[in-house]
């Protein structure tokens, strides 16, 4: 049991460094946000389909009653990483990503009305210490020009992500993670598809490594494996742990954009890593 959990939380960790890529990708890609988004919801469905058809896997909602959540979650979805670029864009990598990562904070209130789980106030306490990591992380804000903007935006993100991540929890038991994650792209794919014929979209050819980076990687393989942990973790233990995002998207910034981090990053960066090393020790002794 105990190298079962400790597997699940390696994936779980792995899942968090593939999905921080988005961040850097975000910032890096030039093209219009709602043609990124698409072309990554569209690359993804194409692996992901690619691979249940491999592993024979039926992608066909099971009953009726699954129907609405499951879109539902894919409209949450799409919202989350449209708002989520916009921030990046409108500031940079470290300010988009710690204003998104007030999820955890949000999951860890809101998921007592969603599951039968009761109220922990140790999730609240590890949630503010995550936050107060993030204040100490992020460069001085600036309220004028696009930063305000920015935050607003990654902080929507956050509360679109966690009511995703709450409301597809219902369904881990009874849908295989990859099926789950080939659904919602398909349907964001199918919901954003209107947006390619009205943007601006001549460049697409030059940025299509990154977006295939961008759809197969960070969506496809992240974003999969994230879901499938909500099998073994609770939303707000895996929201905790993902909490470790920020600090690899900083890393990965300062290597391939020189976005180079201040003393805060790492007093911030250590108050995160705590509650993710705390969390992560937590849930195995439940």
């Amino acid at each position: 049991m105990k190298n079962q959990h400790t597997n699940h939380l390696l994936l779980l960790a792995l899942a968090t460094v593939l999905i921080s890529t988005s961040g850097t990708l975000g910032k890096f890609i030039n093209l219009p946000t709602p043609v990124t988004i698409w072309s990554r919801s569209a690359i993804a469905a194409f692996f992901l389909f690619i691979y249940c058809i491999y592993k024979k896997y039926s992608i066909k909602i099971k009953s009726k009653k699954d129907t609405p959540t499951i879109i539902l979650g894919a409209v949450l979805l799409g919202a989350h990483w449209l708002t989520y670029f916009y921030a990046l864009k409108l500031s940079n990598v470290a300010l988009g990503m710690l204003s998104m990562f007030t999820f955890p904070v949000m999951t860890a209130l809101l998921e007592p009305f969603f599951t039968k789980s009761k109220f922990n106030p140790i999730h609240v306490l590890l949630a503010i210490i995550v936050l107060i990591g993030i204040y100490i992380l992020a460069p001085e804000f600036s309220f004028e020009n696009t930063q305000l903007k920015g935050i607003c935006f990654g902080l929507i993100s956050a509360l679109c992500y966690s009511l995703r991540n709450l409301i597809l929890k219902r369904h881990v038991n009874q849908y295989n993670g990859t099926v789950l994650m080939t659904q919602q792209v398909l349907i964001v794919s199918v919901l954003l598809l209107p947006i390619m014929f009205a943007m601006n979209t001549e460049n697409i050819s030059t940025q299509f490594p990154y977006l295939i980076i961008l759809g197969l990687v960070t969506t496809a393989i992240g974003h999969s494996l994230f879901i499938g942990s909500l099998k073994h973790f609770s939303v707000s233990t895996a929201s905790i742990i993902g909490s470790a995002q920020p600090i690899c998207g900083i890393v990965i910034a300062f290597f391939s954009l020189n976005e180079i981090p201040t003393l805060n990053t790492f007093i911030g960066g250590s108050l995160i890593l705590a509650t993710v090393v705390i969390e992560s020790v937590r849930s195995r002794k439940r």
